[in-house]
């Protein structure tokens, strides 16, 4: 059988773009070589939805995702996590290059607030009445409240069930080994290790995340500017209750956390695992661990002693050189569109950025909503 769409990869936006695809009437397959939801779009915890301090490039885009979030459930007909806590970036010393500190403060709060992302100057005072386990050398903050936290995996399992209702095929456990261009009159098309070849009409999307740069190269020859890294993720317990319903970024630490629902507190930000080439997977570094967790020490000493539950770092994530996605044709080719190089905060985009590679897709015009993710910026 042809296919309109073929989409390699059931993470999170192949899932999401499968969805607008099939509840417009397209046809649509979707490959995955594992599970759905088994790398970046799977696992413990959740994720921000954050525009605090996010590239002003795509504050548009998560000001559109900011109004879908809370109904996203209700559309999907399934869970997602979805909670508005609001985020909080702490802003600690002035010593950050030229990107922070409190001299930035004002003109990063009004320029956010101007393109979608409302945005509150705390002061030191502030903080230790909203955040009374904070440091002391916490100088201010800024605070925005239509930030939240969602749940990866079922988010991303409710997109799953919402297109195979709408009409999409997603085939788990079936590895694509190859692409092809439409050339000389032929279709687009992917060859699977189960399947064999699926052919596709109107367009290929790799959504495949870190292996999107592998497939791309060994299919066509072209290498992408992106390579792959392995978050780390660690789960702690305080002695003392942590008192904080946000989500909490830092302007001069690597520290992102989040508090469950138990006061579980998730510690990421930027600290990473290293490549296992016995487990094909991410493995924990331990120095890393540590010195994440003397980040939060240092931020929150009135958390006590920590109580080290566990730590993941297992999920493969794509980067970029300017840390923003790459979303375009390949180079070279008619119809083989690559979405990949998230960088880590992809995820918040979700219901905005899938609608409009959908868009992309079906139109094969680019919305101006994602001109910022053409690959042209990156080449000479």
């Amino acid at each position: 059988m042809v296919y309109e769409f073929v989409i390699v990869g059931a993470g999170a936006y192949g899932c999401a773009v499968a969805y607008h695809l099939a509840k417009r009437g397209h046809s649509v397959r979707v490959l995955e070589a594992g599970e759905i939801a088994a790398e970046a779009s799977g696992g413990g915890g959740k994720r921000g939805v954050r525009g605090n301090r996010r590239d002003i490039r795509e504050l548009p885009l998560i000001s559109e995702a900011y109004q879908l979030w809370p109904s996203l459930a209700e559309e999907l007909g399934g869970p997602t996590g979805y909670v508005r806590t609001g985020g909080v970036n702490l802003i600690e010393k002035e010593s950050v290059g030229m990107r922070g500190g409190m001299v930035a403060a004002e003109a990063i709060r009004a320029t956010q607030s101007d393109l979608g992302v409302p945005t509150e100057f705390w002061t030191a005072e502030d903080v230790q009445e909203r955040l009374p386990q904070a440091s002391s050398s916490i100088q201010g903050a800024l605070y925005a409240p239509l930030d939240g936290v969602a749940g990866h995996q079922d988010t991303t399992l409710a997109y799953a069930a919402a297109a195979r209702r709408a009409g999409a095929e997603i085939t788990e456990h079936d590895p694509v080994v190859r692409i092809f261009d439409r050339g000389g009159g032929a279709r687009h098309g992917a060859e699977a290790a189960q399947s064999g070849l699926v052919s596709a009409s109107q367009a290929v999307l790799i959504t495949t995340n870190a292996t999107a740069g592998s497939l791309t190269s060994e299919s066509f020859g072209y290498r992408l500017p992106t390579w792959t890294a392995y978050p780390q993720a660690v789960w702690l317990r305080p002695e003392n209750e942590f008192q904080c319903p946000y989500l909490v970024g830092h302007d001069s630490r690597t520290l992102s956390v989040k508090v469950d629902n138990e006061g579980v507190i998730q510690l990421s930000g930027g600290w990473r695992g290293r490549f296992d080439p016995a487990t094909g997977s991410g493995t924990p570094v331990e120095g890393n661990v540590a010195g994440s967790i003397r980040e939060l020490e240092a931020t929150f000493p009135g958390l006590g002693s920590l109580n080290r539950l566990g730590v993941d770092t297992s999920r493969a994530e794509s980067g970029s050189v300017d840390q923003l996605p790459i979303i375009d044709a390949i180079p070279g080719t008619q119809g083989v569109v690559v979405a990949t190089g998230w960088s880590g905060h992809g995820w918040a985009l979700l219901p905005a950025m899938s609608a409009h590679i959908a868009d992309f897709l079906a139109t094969g015009h680019r919305p101006h909503q994602i001109d910022h993710t053409a690959i042209e910026r990156l080449r000479g």
